[in-house]
């Protein structure tokens, strides 16, 4: 896996990534404490409001800005918006009223959400070959999963010897550092597309995604591993602190048990991945994470919750929480053209954390109003539809090359060089608008026109 760390450009965004999200880690915890600081007993309302005001930016900004990414030089977008998030993470300790840390953190997110995208769709660009890409991806899920480890561990370190406005200053060493880290490289140059309008250019990454079968599926899982991941993130302070009665340091080991679960998947995974379709791997991921939900469901009914087979579990979602996530980059660089691909993982970004946007507050609600048992069932029954909508939106052949005719091109447009009727994989784009239908990839019938 670490073979792709040779690649020099690769090599420092993947360092820029880990240093980026270090210092995004110290600011969740710093902002935990400010909001504390500013409101007292009310921290949790607002703490909630800053999550929903992440997740409103990161589902209404990317799109946007996936439509203007092939307009700038990447290297130029990405190293901007590193110094504005860093700008915005200077100004965070000087806070004094709720409502200027609502506004700084619907800026800094605005700027994650324009950057992220642009980010991973500039991967697969510098790594084209599927395994190296893989490979990425597989590192990638990992560095997510350290800085959930890494990150309280310095903070914890940091709060010893200094006040948690100092946090922030980490944070804006992570986005510096991150910045120059990118602009120490060259990155390719985006793909030169079609003028459009901007309704065009914004809507396309969506419209691409949304008339995708495997893309379809993709968010459908995104939605299991939301349910899953919701459970985990929201409810195991409650779990730990509330039911068992255990300390900080119990909470952080149960969060260290699913990260730990998750970087053992993204550590196996390209080994199966190099022999496994991903369809097959990623449905059986989700099927992971509703039988762990199940199963401790089951097991909070009738003994209440217990400490180990909590740990247990957790290690277990955090498997198929991977199994789900890992690949959905091969995915995104399997349904689209390069100068499409920024606007295809922008929809990605949006329409994955809108998944979240649900089962955040859903997680929280069920645990309060309903016990565990309750919120681990009907959280399992959400990552069930998941799991089946996958299954049924995803057909296993969407892969296979598709005869088909083009009636609306020239004889001498560059498409249809070998011949009007030719078979190919679809991939929606200008030429290829609608997704062929099912019945007819079924029966192997062609000459579909298109």
């Amino acid at each position: 896996m670490l073979s792709v760390l040779a690649d020099r450009t690769y090599r420092h965004l993947f360092l820029a990534q880990i240093v980026a999200l270090l210092g995004s880690g110290l600011a969740t915890i710093a902002l935990g404490l400010l909001a504390y600081d500013l409101s007292g007993d009310r921290a949790g309302l607002v703490l909630g409001t800053i999550f929903t005001i992440k997740m409103i930016a990161y589902v209404g900004i990317a799109p946007i800005a996936g439509a203007f990414a092939n307009r700038l030089p990447r290297r130029t977008m990405l190293v901007s918006l590193d110094l504005i998030r860093a700008t915005v993470a200077l100004c965070l300790p000087f806070v004094s009223e709720v409502w200027q840390a609502y506004v700084l953190i619907f800026v800094l997110q605005s700027a994650s959400a324009a950057f992220t995208p642009t980010f991973q769709a500039t991967i697969p660009d510098i790594l084209p070959e599927e395994d190296r890409y893989t490979r990425a991806l597989s590192l990638s899920r990992l560095a997510y999963d350290l800085e959930n480890i890494v990150s309280p561990m310095l903070a914890a370190i940091l709060l010893t010897l200094v006040s948690y406005h100092v946090l922030f200053f980490g944070t804006v060493i992570g986005f510096v550092g991150s910045a120059l880290l990118v602009v120490s490289v060259l990155l390719p140059s985006p793909q030169a597309t079609a003028p459009r309008g901007i309704y065009d250019r914004t809507t396309r990454g969506m419209r691409i995604y949304l008339a995708t079968p495997r893309l379809r599926g993709l968010l459908s899982l995104n939605l299991a591993a939301a349910a899953a991941g919701a459970m985990v993130l929201v409810n195991t302070v409650v779990l730990v602190r509330s039911d068992l009665g255990l300390g900080d340091a119990q909470v952080a080991i149960a969060l260290g048990f699913f990260g730990g679960g998750s970087m053992l998947a993204a550590l196996l995974l390209p080994r199966f991945l190099d022999k496994r379709p991903d369809r097959s791997l990623m449905i059986g991921g989700a099927a992971v994470l509703v039988i762990a939900l199940l199963g401790l469901s089951l097991m909070s009914r009738v003994h209440d919750t217990q400490w180990l087979p909590l740990l247990a579990g957790w290690f277990v979602i955090g498997i198929g929480y991977s199994v789900v996530l890992t690949p959905s980059g091969r995915l995104l660089k399997r349904s689209a053209h390069a100068e499409d691909r920024p606007a295809v993982y922008a929809a990605q970004f949006a329409l994955s954390h809108a998944c979240w946007l649900v089962t955040y507050p859903l997680a929280g609600w069920l645990i309060t109003v309903a016990g565990p048992t309750t919120a681990f069932a009907l959280l399992a029954l959400l990552a069930a539809a998941g799991m089946v909508g996958g299954s049924v939106l995803w057909t296993p052949d969407d892969s296979r090359p598709f005869e088909h005719t083009h009636e609306d091109l020239a004889e001498n447009h560059p498409h249809v060089q070998q011949g009007r009727t030719h078979s190919h994989p679809i991939v929606i784009d200008d030429y290829h608008p609608h997704w062929p239908r099912v019945e007819m990839l079924k029966s192997g019938r062609g000459n579909k026109t298109i």
